[in-house]
């Protein structure tokens, strides 16, 4: 009994050492060689400082920049530790109130009422950190984010279609744009004041 028990034990510590230790180190270390943005987090730095990352997305209100899709995620929208959609149906008052609100807000920005509104900007993705909009969601916010920045539609335009990243492999999944990567071009085109002067 008593060598049956030291047996045990042995295998059990064995494999907490290769499993718990060896394994996680060596596919760190392999994932920080082949593939260290990755294995990072996919982090994008401006000025030495981390301001956040392609895989999460983040909120934005002001009109100068384009608008994320809605996440339900709690405490707070596009909490990478509480990822989750709403759970609600499409019938459910909640839901429904919640995307009148969201075409609301958007009617408000300026988009027409008989300009159709894309379905990933008034409904939240199952994760709540999709970092992407579609194309088409992007170019609706064209007309707000331009006026707002004193720039061009066009040039705004084509920073869109500059950013609009394909199907993966030309197969998989639909084109999209990366809000957060977006937004930080137009920063860098500057934003123009009142006498026309970029700050």
């Amino acid at each position: 009994m008593l060598a049956q028990l030291r047996t045990s034990v042995l295998i059990l510590l064995i494999f907490s050492v290769l499993t718990g230790v060896v394994y996680p180190l060596v596919v760190t270390g392999i994932a920080q060689i082949a593939f260290p943005k990755y294995a990072d987090g996919s982090l994008i730095v401006r000025q030495g400082k981390p301001v956040g990352s392609e895989l999460i997305g983040q909120p934005f209100d002001d009109p100068k920049y384009f608008w994320s899709r809605p996440s339900m995620t709690g405490p707070v929208p596009y909490n990478a530790g509480s990822s989750s959609g709403s759970n609600l149906s499409v019938a459910n008052p909640a839901q429904v109130d919640a995307i009148r609100a969201r075409i609301t807000k958007l009617r408000e920005s300026g988009i027409s009422a008989d300009t159709p509104i894309p379905v990933d900007l008034v409904t939240a993705s199952g994760s709540g950190l999709d970092p992407h909009i579609s194309p088409a969601a992007a170019r609706i916010q064209v007309p707000r984010v331009a006026r707002a920045r004193r720039l061009d539609d066009d040039a705004v335009r084509q920073l869109v279609a500059q950013h609009t990243e394909g199907r993966q492999f030309g197969l998989l999944g639909d084109p999209r744009v990366n809000v957060l990567t977006l937004n930080l071009a137009l920063d860098s085109v500057g934003v123009q004041s009142g006498d026309g002067d970029v700050r």
